[in-house]
């Protein structure tokens, strides 16, 4: 069974009973460590997930997950889901300067490991971000972030699914905590 298109932005998604269309979770998936936790939470609460990769990736056969092949071009994943995220959405990635492009939009945006982006966030990860890579462009820092673990895993499915009811309820986004 084919998968609706998905609106080329939020605002034009087809409204029913002057209610928007149901969230959408949107994941940027090249490196995604937590997909498949995804498609068990997406398919508990029947949200329709987009796995946006540049190119092609494996899904599981069901009708509320569509694969996006952006294509090859620098950002071309980051763009597509960036253009599209919106009020409502939900993001996940580890990629800053996305997060911020989907917060800035009105998305829910989680890192794979749990960690919530926020508007109140966003600006101090960005800066780190900006910082690390000059530091480790002049060799000052050699070595990158910690290994993905299984305590990240269930940090990760614990703000899913606490992001997932609070959008459900229409309660509005909890500030991230203040970085370590």
């Amino acid at each position: 069974m084919p998968v609706r298109p998905t609106p080329k932005t939020p605002a034009d998604r087809p409204l029913s009973n002057g209610e928007p269309l149901s969230t959408r979770i949107y994941i940027d998936a090249d490196a995604c460590p937590v997909k498949d936790e995804i498609y068990k939470v997406a398919a508990r609460h029947g949200l329709p997930v987009s796995v946006v990769a540049g190119q092609f990736i494996r899904i599981p056969p069901d009708p509320l997950i569509e694969r996006i092949a952006a294509g090859s071009g620098m950002d071309a994943a980051d763009d597509w889901i960036a253009e599209r995220a919106g009020k409502g959405d939900i993001v996940v990635t580890s990629d800053v300067p996305l997060a911020s492009r989907c917060v800035k939009a009105g998305a829910d945006v989680i890192a794979p490991n749990g960690k919530p982006f926020s508007e109140a966030s966003i600006g101090m990860t960005l800066a780190v971000r900006n910082l690390m890579t000059d530091l480790r462009s002049s060799g000052e820092v050699t070595g990158g972030p910690r290994s993905f673990s299984p305590r990240d895993r269930s940090a990760f499915l614990s703000a899913l699914d606490q992001t997932i009811r609070r959008i459900q309820r229409g309660a509005p986004q909890a500030p991230a905590p203040k970085p370590d």
